[in-house]
């Protein structure tokens, strides 16, 4: 691999990363309901998926993955699912809370359950396949060990979304401590809101 063909791979990653897709939209939504820390916790989980796809992709089982069609729908739909019951669960939780006395900050999340979010959030996304069978072989040198390419890209791609990811933990949680008690709610259900579209976005998804 060239240094041209891995900071075109650095652009092209940069931007993507930069699209609220499905987990940005996740972890903006618990950064601003439930604080930077849930945040950070569901990029941990985002990261930990990319991580198994690029290990995957490594050995060359992500390509045999992504040749079944009832694979891709499978995942599809299981992550839109789990996206829109995520975000109506959240909706439903806002209205319930307008009956009980106001919280001084936002509702604390299992860190444990948070990370899982994440992790399952990404690895359901089908979009993934996508990538990983159609982008990044365009990056990797055929004539040169695969092991260290994937490694460097893996490396390169997981920096690059730590950052994307913790900015927008950062600036949604900003917001969230900025809000008045009573405008939680309102975050709560935007939040929600966030993730139903997310989940209907990823039902819409078409194979190429």
């Amino acid at each position: 691999m060239t240094i041209e063909a891995w900071a075109l791979f650095c652009l092209t990653e940069t931007a993507l990363c930069l699209q609220p897709g499905p987990s940005a939209l996740l972890v903006i939504s618990l950064s601003l309901t439930r604080g930077r820390a849930a945040g950070v916790r569901a990029t941990a989980g985002v990261l930990a998926a990319n991580a198994a796809y690029f290990a995957l992709a490594a050995s060359g089982l992500a390509a045999i993955h992504a040749l079944s069609s009832e694979t891709f729908l499978v995942l599809k739909w299981a992550g839109a699912l789990y996206l829109i019951w995520l975000g109506t669960r959240m909706i439903v939780r806002s209205f319930r809370a307008r009956r009980e006395p106001a919280a001084a900050g936002p509702p604390s999340a299992s860190g444990r359950r948070v990370f899982w979010q994440g992790f399952v959030t990404q690895g359901a996304n089908p979009n993934l396949l996508v990538y990983f069978t159609s982008i990044l072989p365009q990056f990797v040198d055929p004539t040169r060990p695969l092991s260290g390419q994937v490694a460097l890209l893996a490396g390169s791609s997981l920096l690059i979304e730590l950052a994307v990811l913790s900015a927008y933990a950062a600036l949604a949680s900003g917001a969230g401590r900025r809000a008045a008690p009573r405008f939680r709610l309102v975050a709560e259900r935007l939040g929600g809101g966030l993730l139903v579209a997310a989940g209907a976005g990823l039902a819409s998804v078409r194979r190429e």
